[in-house]
């Protein structure tokens, strides 16, 4: 007998520990803190980043999202915010990844992959066995102020399928969900998780109205 598979859910953008716990009431399996980033929204500082991990269920996913390049000072961001995830947002050499696990056991590494064009597929395919998971979202970090996230804005979900047929390891799906199109951008790219900031928030701050009817909007999804 078959049975349905909810997608998992991750929360972006959190800025106080009341917003992650409306996040987890929801269900959600993850949240996102962001640290210092080139642009776009939901930055904290890393003192209110740490003291908001501290309070959250040891079950949940919390991701720091760092647009740092240098391993050892992502090691000491993680260490300083005491996070069980790096949600890494901007391209690392391939040799940083062994680094970041040595030093960091039982830290889960998470890569986001910006979803510009097919040369997507080649960068996630060639990340992935380095990884814990791949974050395919809607940024340029080839802009002169790189866009590591936030943007809002919808990417090609075809070319999020092929991610996901081929690589063996959980890919998250970001880029302007809402509870309008999550739905069809599940069905359209059978991602582990979906991943939401800016839909779900009201001036900035998380909408419980917006946030129960994208958890309700993902729920409505057979697997």
């Amino acid at each position: 007998m078959g049975h349905e598979t909810i997608t998992r859910v991750k929360i972006c953008c959190i800025q106080d520990i009341n917003e992650g716990w409306m996040a987890v009431r929801q269900g959600a399996s993850a949240v996102g803190l962001v640290s210092e980033m080139p642009s776009g929204p939901g930055v904290i500082p890393e003192d209110r980043i740490a003291a908001i991990a501290a309070e959250l269920p040891p079950a949940l996913g919390v991701f720091l999202l760092t647009s740092r390049l240098d391993v050892d000072q992502i090691i000491a961001q993680q260490r300083r915010c005491r996070v069980n995830t790096i949600q890494v947002c901007d391209r690392l050499g391939y040799d940083a990844y062994p680094k970041l696990r040595a030093f960091l056991p039982g830290v889960s590494i998470v890569q986001v992959v910006h979803v510009i064009d097919q040369s997507a597929l080649d960068e996630a395919e060639a990340v992935a066995p380095l990884v814990d998971g791949i974050l395919l979202d809607s940024g340029n970090p080839n802009l002169p102020e790189k866009q590591l996230g936030g943007t809002g804005l919808v990417h090609d979900w075809a070319i999020s399928r092929r991610i996901v047929e081929r690589i063996s390891r959980p890919v998250f799906l970001a880029g302007g969900l809402r509870a309008s199109n999550v739905a069809e951008a599940i069905q359209a790219v059978r991602p582990y998780a979906v991943d939401v900031c800016s839909g779900v928030r009201t001036d900035g701050k998380l909408d419980a109205v917006k946030l129960g009817a994208f958890f309700d909007a993902v729920r409505g999804v057979a697997g």
